[in-house]
């Protein structure tokens, strides 16, 4: 049955107004617009905790066309507060498919609006900045009423959104080795040793042979497959958990992980990690980074319009070698103001920001990209290797 083609409005707080066709959930929500320059990925990007309180606008100008199935999640559920697009893909066309797009959206309650030039909002972003913006797909607002609603909206800076997305409770990471199994095609001439689990194939796991503790912040379901997928053995805490705990576990290493909103207005974690940052190995990605540059001692600052893509060019300082990334922050670390026992070891090649930095005395890293993105390039997928020689070395 063919959808019902209703209007939708989207508004950004500096008055541009663009109208389209709503898809998704029937509702308005606020949130500060940004865009992906990432051609596939759509669902990894919808239940990334790191976009809680943004409406995410894709500049790839059709999606939808592989559907969605729950396996590619990120998270138990989605946490965009819209989602832009020009053109949707009615009939998604793939053999994983589970939902469409627009039903994955609507059973969600998320509002999404199609239709309207995306190039257009995209140029209007990079040119004026980040803004905030009201998405109304259930006709309450007018174009006037939408442009209020945004100006209106609480601003990115000093918002803490890890509170609404960090674990509840204290768990284990896939005990069972189940859910960390890299899926794979079937190649009868590799003579690899095989699992088949529903008719599908995995490559079985290596035995743990770390065992660290993870901050959420808002972490990746990817991030924790790949961390035992090298050979860690991960227990997950709240942001909120002190430092004493921690060390009370005795971990051979603590991850930092990636998560949303203002880093600036997290001092309450940056005092429990500088507590552990001269005692464990500590790797950080992503808001894990620009946590520790706090930790450090330095400050951060908001991007005029963030780093949010999978082609992202950045240059490891020691070695003059370039990697393409997959980037999502709408902050960035401060170099300049970093003490001196602090290395900047990457830069991004675009705009020469910090992309990743370590400690000239512990066993301490960061990088500000994602080594484990799904899908994304593979260039920076060393990263989770560098942590587990460093925990080796410190042993």
């Amino acid at each position: 049955m063919a959808r019902e083609r209703k209007r939708a409005v989207l508004a950004l707080e500096d008055g541009t107004v663009f109208e389209g066709i709503a898809f998704g959930a029937e509702l308005t929500q606020t949130g500060e617009i940004c865009f992906n320059t990432s051609m596939t990925g759509y669902q990894e990007i919808l239940t990334d905790p790191s976009y809680r309180g943004q409406i995410v606008t894709m500049t790839c100008p059709l999606i939808g066309n592989y559907g969605t199935t729950e396996v590619d999640s990120e998270s138990s559920q989605i946490h965009v507060r819209g989602f832009v697009i020009e053109e949707l893909c009615e009939i998604p066309s793939n053999w994983r498919s589970e939902k469409s797009l627009h039903d994955y959206l609507a059973d969600a309650g998320v509002p999404g609006i199609e239709g309207i030039d995306t190039r257009a909002l995209t140029k209007r972003l990079r040119v004026s900045g980040a803004m905030r913006a009201t998405l109304s797909t259930d006709g309450s607002l007018d174009p006037d009423g939408a442009v209020e609603a945004a100006k209106n909206a609480p601003p990115m800076e000093g918002s803490d959104f890890v509170k609404e997305v960090t674990t509840d409770e204290t768990y284990h990471w896939d005990p069972e080795g189940k859910l960390s199994r890299e899926w794979t095609l079937v190649n009868p001439t590799s003579g690899e040793t095989l699992e088949e689990t529903d008719g599908e194939m995995y490559r079985p796991l290596i035995d743990p042979k770390y065992r660290i503790v993870a901050y959420d912040f808002g972490i990746k379901r990817n991030i924790l497959r790949s961390l035992r997928q090298k050979g860690f053995e991960v227990e997950v805490v709240n942001s909120r958990t002190p430092a004493s705990e921690v060390l009370a576990r005795n971990p051979d290493g603590v991850f930092l992980s990636n998560g949303p909103g203002d880093p600036a207005a997290l001092d309450y974690i940056h005092g429990e990690v500088r507590q552990i940052i001269d005692k464990k190995p500590v790797f950080g990605i992503c808001l894990g980074h620009q946590v520790l540059a706090h930790a450090f001692g330095g400050k951060t600052f908001k991007l005029k319009f963030g780093h949010r893509g999978g082609n992202h060019p950045v240059k490891d300082l020691r070695t003059d070698k370039i990697a393409i990334t997959s980037q999502n922050h709408g902050f960035a670390a401060d170099g300049d103001s970093l003490p001196d026992h602090i290395e900047v070891t990457h830069i991004n090649l675009n705009d020469d920001t910090v992309e990743g930095m370590c400690h000239r005395d512990y066993p301490v890293f960061s990088v500000q990209y994602h080594p484990e993105a799904a899908p994304g390039p593979n260039d920076a997928s060393y990263f989770f290797e560098e942590f587990a020689n460093l925990i080796d070395q410190s042993r």
